[in-house]
């Protein structure tokens, strides 16, 4: 789904807060991701911060090139099969979402809002669909 300009502004400006303080960042969406859902553990290698800083790179690159379809449909490909071999279920993309969307609020503090959510959460289902398309990723 088209993203309105919007929106695109919301997911821009969000991220460029983000950016700021990535490694925190990176290590607060794990922590969350993991009290949510600790039995994805498991997935992850012991070094986080390594892997909080791939993650940002990855949402970056995405942020970044929401307005470029071909250069992010290579990169979910690639990315797809890569989670594909790890193990990744579609069921676990749900939890890393929230996860996602709750580190983001607690960044933006007072300047999260319903329409920033919104905006996140199109953006992360369009890549969650992507990856699991792309990657065939079984459903759980």
């Amino acid at each position: 789904m088209p993203l309105t300009d919007e929106q695109l502004h919301l997911i821009r400006q969000s991220f460029d807060e983000l950016r700021r303080d990535l490694e925190p960042a990176s290590a607060e969406f794990y922590d969350t991701l993991f009290e949510r859902a600790p039995h994805l553990r498991d997935l992850f290698r012991d070094d986080l911060a390594g892997q909080g800083m791939k993650f940002m790179s990855t949402l970056a690159v995405l942020v970044d090139n929401l307005h470029k379809p071909e250069v992010l449909a290579q990169r979910y490909h690639s990315l797809g099969e890569t989670h594909a071999r790890l193990g990744v279920t579609e069921a676990m993309f749900a939890p890393m979402g929230e996860a996602l969307l709750q580190t983001i609020q607690s960044v933006l503090g007072a300047g999260y809002s319903r329409e920033t959510e919104e905006a996140w959460r199109l953006v992360y289902q369009d890549f969650a669909s992507a990856l699991v398309g792309r990657g065939r990723i079984p459903p759980c």
